[in-house]
């Protein structure tokens, strides 16, 4: 894996946990405009809505540069949906982040040795 790919993942691993948190405070918010009279639902559907449009980018662009099968993609699709999903997104994509920085640093390496 390249640098870019690297960075695809890392941008899709530093948006899906602030997306699961807006997720879950979307569902208190939701359940606190139904008990009380506090009703921050719409700015919480806003935020959540803002940070599910760019997880979906970032996941589409991370799809493509990784060259994920369809079952990967879709299992980080389906994470992004389910309201704790993203913490377990965040983990899996910082396993893989890793593996491509170390990846790209070592094709790096190579490439320099050979010169």
């Amino acid at each position: 894996m390249d640098l870019k790919t690297a960075g695809a993942l890392r941008r899709l691993r530093l948006v899906s946990a602030p997306e699961a948190v807006s997720f879950l405070l979307l569902l208190v918010c939701s359940v606190l405009k139904r008990t009380t009279s506090f009703n921050a639902v719409p700015v919480m559907g806003m935020v959540h809505g803002v940070l599910f449009i760019l997880y979906v980018v970032f996941w589409a662009d991370a799809w493509h540069r990784a060259r994920w099968s369809k079952g990967r993609a879709g299992l980080y699709f389906l994470l992004s949906v389910l309201p704790t999903g993203g913490f377990f997104a965040e983990r899996m994509l910082r396993r893989e982040c890793e593996d491509a920085v170390v990846a790209a640093r070592g094709a790096a390496g190579d490439a320099a040795a050979a010169a």
